[in-house]
């Protein structure tokens, strides 16, 4: 039913995906730890939604008779400031689309249209995450990085909502 190839794909995204979805999760306490709690919540979403794609591959990988691998793609990275996690997460985030959309279409030509459609829908989440991860870097670069801090962090009255 399933073409190695498609198979080996969709390895590989689970692999990427549980490393994104950890990257993440190293992201969230290093911002708490940096008192960047707003941020951190921002990155707990993010984790989740990776966490959400590796299950989508795992239950294709199941589909398709496959035997998954719950293995990293690469070890997570704790960043040393703002712009270098924003950076990080960008570039991964933009080797994710290009490997999905690779992938979307060899699985085309496999004529393997639902493992087609999964890289394809999440392509276009890890596109979103493109579009965010760029608006913050921006945000550093025009506000700079004490108001931007400032807009991510909760101050000691509020709770920690803004």
């Amino acid at each position: 039913m399933a073409s190695a190839r498609s198979l080996e794909n969709l390895q590989k995204g689970l692999a990427m995906e549980l490393t994104a979805s950890h990257q993440y999760q190293l992201h969230a306490s290093v911002l708490n730890d940096w008192g960047l709690d707003l941020l951190a919540l921002q990155m707990k979403d993010e984790m989740r939604e990776e966490l959400g794609h590796s299950d989508r591959f795992l239950e294709r990988i199941m589909f398709l008779k496959g035997d998954p691998k719950m293995e990293f793609d690469q070890p997570p990275q704790r960043a040393k400031s703002l712009k270098e996690l924003f950076e990080t997460d960008l570039a991964d985030e933009q080797q994710a689309v290009k490997f999905y959309t690779k992938a979307a279409h060899q699985a085309s030509e496999d004529s393997d249209i639902g493992t087609k459609r999964l890289f394809e829908d999440i392509a276009i989440d890890e596109e979103e995450h493109i579009g965010w991860l760029e608006l913050q870097l921006d945000l550093l670069e025009r506000i700079g990085e004490p108001a931007y801090i400032a807009k991510h962090m909760s101050s000691p009255h509020d709770g920690g909502e803004n």
